[in-house]
C-alpha cells in the first residue's frame, strides 16, 4: 500500500533535521530540465505565471538560480522534514522515529510539480512550482503534459515491491492527483474523505481536510498499516469512519466539533 500526499508551499529549512539518513530524488534530470526553463523567466514573468507577490516571485527567481543537480546537507533537506504546510503539521514528521520514517519511506510518496514523485527522505532543494501551473515546456503546455505517464509508471514500479496490499491511497489534492493516471495504474485507488459538521450538514473544509490527510498518513505509519481496510480504524482528533457514507473506493471520515 502506498499513500500519496501533496507537497506544501511553506518550507522549513531553519529547523535542523533530527536524522541524517537521506536518499536522492528519482527524477533529478527531469527537474533540471524544468529548472532550465524556469531560469529563462524574469521575476515579473514568474509572478504572473504563479499569481504570487513580487517578493515571492523574486524569492523563487533566486531559488531557480541557486538550484543544483548536486544535493547535499548545505543546499537541501529531507522532503518530509522540509515541507511545512497543513498536511505536514498533521503528519508531524519531526516527531517520528527513525523506524517510523523507514516505514514511511516504503509507503508514502509526495507528488511534486518540480520533482515528480518524492520519497519522504529524498533530499529537497527549496522551490515553488505547483502542479497546476500552466508552464509551457518542451513536452507540452503544462506540468501535466511534462510529467505525462512518468509518475504513474514510477508508482507502478514501487507498488510491485509492496509486501502488503497493492493499493494506492489518495491523500493528495485534486490538483496533484491529476498527475496520476488511474487507468494506467496497476492497482485500485482508495480515497479518504474528511468531513466536518457545519451549518446543519457534513461538508469538506479545506484547512481541516488537509491536516486530516497528514494525520491519516501518520496513523498508517505509526501503526505499520499496509492494508487499506485497517485505515477504517482512524480516529484522530475526533474523526470516525462512516460506513454508510463510504464505499469500496471512498472512505468517509466525519466529526462534529462545536460551531
Amino acid at each position: 500500500m502506498i499513500i500519496v500526499l501533496s507537497p506544501a508551499k511553506s518550507l522549513d529549512y531553519e529547523t535542523p533535521a533530527h536524522i541524517k539518513k537521506h536518499t536522492l530524488p528519482q527524477f533529478v534530470d527531469d527537474a533540471a530540465e524544468l529548472i532550465d526553463g524556469l531560469r529563462a523567466l524574469s521575476p515579473q514573468q514568474i509572478g504572473g505565471m504563479m499569481s504570487i507577490s513580487d517578493p515571492l516571485a523574486a524569492l523563487n527567481f533566486q531559488r531557480y538560480a541557486d538550484w543544483s543537480k548536486t544535493f547535499d546537507a548545505r543546499n537541501s533537506k529531507q522532503a518530509v522534514l522540509a515541507f511545512n504546510g497543513d498536511v505536514y503539521e498533521g503528519f508531524a514528521a519531526k516527531t517520528l522515529s527513525a523506524g517510523d520514517l523507514d516505514f514511511a519511506q516504503n509507503h508514502v510518496r509526495v507528488l511534486s510539480g518540480l520533482y515528480g514523485l518524492l520519497r519522504p527522505l529524498d533530499l529537497l532543494q527549496p522551490y515553488r512550482l505547483e502542479m497546476g501551473t500552466k508552464f509551457p515546456n518542451a513536452r507540452g503546455k503544462d506540468l501535466y503534459a511534462f510529467w505525462g505517464e512518468r509518475i504513474t509508471s514510477a508508482l507502478n514500479e514501487q507498488l510491485k515491491k509492496q509486501r502488503g496490499a497493492r493499493v494506492l491511497v489518495n491523500c493528495a489534492s485534486e490538483e496533484y492527483f491529476k498527475s496520476v493516471k488511474p487507468k494506467l495504474l496497476a492497482a485500485p485507488v482508495v480515497s479518504p474523505v474528511f468531513e466536518e459538521w457545519k451549518g446543519g450538514r457534513y461538508k469538506i473544509i479545506s484547512f481541516h481536510a488537509k491536516r486530516a490527510r497528514g494525520l491519516m498518513a501518520r496513523y498508517a505509519v505509526e501503526n505499520r498499516i499496509d492494508e487499506p481496510e485497517a485505515l477504517k480504524g482512524f480516529d484522530k482528533e475526533g474523526y470516525a469512519f462512516d460506513a454508510k457514507a463510504s464505499n469500496d473506493t471512498t472512505y468517509v471520515f466525519r466529526r462534529r466539533v462545536s460551531e
